[in-house]
């Protein structure tokens, strides 16, 4: 039999926002990549735009405007997606995972923030790979090294790491990570 003093306990703590160090750290970055994100999709709009009255208007398409467009969608795409991560916007099992009782639920969420996280790392350790072997390629048209595409993978991976490190905190302490845009 369950102890009412106890149930009741724990329906105080479970659900909490998370106020640990690492919340506080985290939560100014994931917005600050939000905001990047957002920048950087404004500005990929605008130089395929150029792009495009370039070709048709000017009859002078510029050289340029691809390559940066791709880098940028690289950076936009990533760091986004590590954003996702720690608002729970990643694609997920929930419909499934409602259906479990708490304490099941509670240790495949674990299982589940701890294997993201180790694709994160994945991810970071590769993009340094990738890119230390790329780096003194220049990327055409642009004349940026092309090292410069592997630092959003690297980047988006340290950054999983430590949102689903928060994440996992937050479950073992039975709070929640509250997200960014909040």
């Amino acid at each position: 039999m369950t102890d009412p003093h106890v149930a009741s306990h724990e329906q105080d703590v479970a659900g909490r926002p998370s106020t640990g160090l690492l919340s506080r750290i985290n939560a100014p970055v994931a917005r600050a990549g939000m905001y990047l994100s957002v920048t950087g999709l404004l500005v990929i709009v605008t130089i395929v735009f150029y792009q495009v009255f370039g070709r048709y208007v000017l009859n002078s398409s510029p050289t340029w405007t691809e390559n940066l467009a791709l880098v940028l969608i690289l950076y936009v795409t990533l760091i986004g997606a590590a954003v996702g991560v720690r608002d729970a916007g990643h694609i997920g099992m929930d419909s499934l995972l409602v259906m479990l009782p708490d304490h099941l639920r509670e240790k495949i969420e674990l299982v589940i923030h701890i294997l993201v996280a180790v694709f994160g790392i994945a991810m970071a350790y590769n993009g340094w790979i990738l890119g230390a072997s790329v780096g003194t390629v220049k990327i055409p048209n642009l004349g940026l090294p092309e090292v410069i595409r592997y630092v959003p993978l690297i980047a988006s991976g340290v950054l999983i790491v430590s949102f689903s490190i928060e994440h996992i905190i937050a479950l073992l302490r039975g709070e929640e990570v509250v997200p960014s845009w909040n």
